[in-house]
């Protein structure tokens, strides 16, 4: 029986080499000279760190355009709130979110099922596997879940007939 399964993957050694650019940017962009601006990451989270409101941002622009030049999908990233830290400086954490939620998850199944379609889904943990009788059913299922626009990036794999 032909089927497929719908996960979100990062490239985490292509999100090191884009945090890698933008720490050699820090280090030579002569708006950044003196200042302690610098970017981290941590398992599944990356870590920025300024001296003020502006150069947060300008490291968050930074961040941003060194992944997509790495085709990395910043859909992934999940902005939280800027901190207060030591020193009059501001902290901010951006979560590397991998995996498909649960919420998403049911909205793909619900999707599928109200279209009527000759195939069944079933959530397995991070990711959604949907299987049919015919190969059709299943681009038919791609091309819907596609046309749903999520902003959770989403890759097709282990398509098997």
């Amino acid at each position: 029986m032909p089927s497929f399964d719908i996960v979100s993957k990062i490239d985490m050694p292509s999100v090191q080499n884009a945090l890698e650019g933008v720490k050699k940017e820090i280090n030579t962009r002569y708006d950044f000279k003196g200042s302690l601006c610098e970017v981290e990451q941590q398992e599944d989270k990356i870590i920025i760190k300024a001296d003020d409101e502006l150069k947060r941002k300008q490291v968050e622009e930074l961040l941003i355009t060194h992944l997509t030049r790495k085709k990395v999908d910043t859909g992934a990233l999940e902005f939280e709130k800027p901190e207060a830290a030591t020193g009059n400086s501001i902290r901010q954490t951006v979560l590397i979110k991998q995996g498909v939620d649960r919420e998403t998850a049911q909205k793909i199944v619900k999707e599928i099922k109200s279209s009527k379609t000759k195939t069944q889904t079933a959530i397995q943990g991070d990711e959604v596997r949907v299987s049919g009788k015919k190969r059709d059913d299943l681009q038919n299922a791609i091309q819907l879940i596609k046309e749903l626009n999520l902003t959770h990036p989403l890759q097709f794999e282990n398509f098997r007939d």
